[in-house]
């Protein structure tokens, strides 16, 4: 807790980032952006299905800052679907990307829960890092997303570390 606490303080010397917390589309998942998000709502096939996926997200200090989610209405569709977005990171920087087990505070426990590290280069050639976290609350995905051409590991672990499933 200390560490995030120290994150914040250097993270508010940044001018360039206005931390505020903020809420999923859904209202079950709180999250520190260092931005306004605005709310971006489409259809797109996910898990064999078509779902509405609501992405709240912003830029800020050259960086892009989301969380996005999705209710997959069957359980049985959260690993396919986690797997997905996990795969579509990795495509959209030509990287492989380097995983390990993710569990946010609140949410249900999913063995398919990760948080993915990406290095590599955007469609128009540019270098880029990327942060992901996926995860599930009851048919929700989730997908809490850092991209920039370079991530300052204290903002990313501020806003990453910040993700709680709230009742």
């Amino acid at each position: 807790m200390a560490g995030l606490a120290w994150g914040l303080v250097l993270a508010a010397c940044s001018p360039a980032h206005d931390w505020r917390e903020v809420r999923s589309a859904d209202g079950a998942v709180q999250a520190l952006f260092p931005c306004r998000p605005q709310l971006h709502e489409r259809r797109v096939a996910l898990a064999g299905s078509t779902v509405k996926l609501s992405l709240q997200a912003c830029d800020s200090g050259g960086q892009t800052w989301g969380l996005a989610s999705a209710d997959l209405a069957d359980p049985a569709r959260l690993a396919p679907a986690l797997d997905e977005l996990a795969a579509a990171a990795g495509a959209n920087l030509e990287a492989t990307p380097r995983t390990v087990p993710l569990q946010v505070p609140g949410a249900t426990p999913h063995a398919g829960s990760r948080s993915v590290a990406l290095e590599g280069r955007r469609p128009d050639g540019q270098g880029a890092q990327m942060r992901v976290a996926l995860f599930t609350h009851c048919t929700r995905v989730y997908q809490a997303t850092a991209l920039g051409p370079r991530l300052p590991e204290e903002l990313v672990d501020t806003f990453l570390g910040s993700l709680r499933v709230v009742p």
